[in-house]
């Protein structure tokens, strides 16, 4: 029995050393102090501007490569009454979507739920979702967790010089981790 213990101690001792060092990516890459950002202020990449069935600003607060990949924050502004995204869904991220001001309706699975400012919803990774603004102007915070490719998607869809066509969307959207599965949502 004793030679058990020490034989599981010994290969405890051998392993432990590479245990800490594979944290020293963690020690330097990620911030040591708090971040803030005011409202209105993208941190990184400044204003992205959307444009199309979209139009507004999202504007990223905190990356992903501020967190080693672990989430990111986005602060979304939309324009236009009506707005919508196709529907979708990402393989490998949980999402939730905290309204600051407008009313909108979300589709998650087969469930409709409508938002006013101060609600939030969790979107699961792998359950089909769209939304829709139902205000003329909207904002909302989005958490993204882990933070995939999403900061990605509005990177490449801003240097669109173009009103994207859903076929654009659609494979910007494959290259960045989600997957059009449907239209966008209809105002009734």
């Amino acid at each position: 029995m004793k030679r058990n213990y020490f034989l599981s101690s010994l290969l405890l001792m051998a392993v432990a050393p590479f245990k800490t060092f594979s944290k020293i990516p963690s020690l330097f890459g990620r911030p040591t102090k708090g971040i803030k950002i005011a409202r209105g202020e993208g941190r990184i990449h400044g204003h992205i501007q959307t444009r199309g069935r979209l139009p507004g600003v999202v504007d990223v607060k905190v990356s992903g490569s501020d967190t080693e990949g672990s989430f990111a924050v986005f602060e979304q502004t939309v324009l236009a009454k009506g707005a919508s995204v196709p529907l979708h869904f990402h393989p490998a991220q949980d999402e939730m979507f905290y309204v600051l001001e407008g009313s909108y309706r979300f589709k998650v699975g087969d469930e409709l739920f409508e938002l006013q400012a101060g609600d939030s919803v969790f979107l699961p990774r792998k359950i089909p979702h769209a939304w829709m603004l139902l205000s003329e102007k909207g904002t909302t915070h989005v958490l993204v967790q882990p933070a995939g490719e999403l900061e990605n998607f509005f990177v490449k869809m801003k240097a669109i010089d173009h009103v994207p066509t859903p076929e654009e969307v659609a494979k910007i959207s494959a290259e960045s981790g989600m997957t059009v599965v449907g239209p966008p949502l209809k105002l009734e």
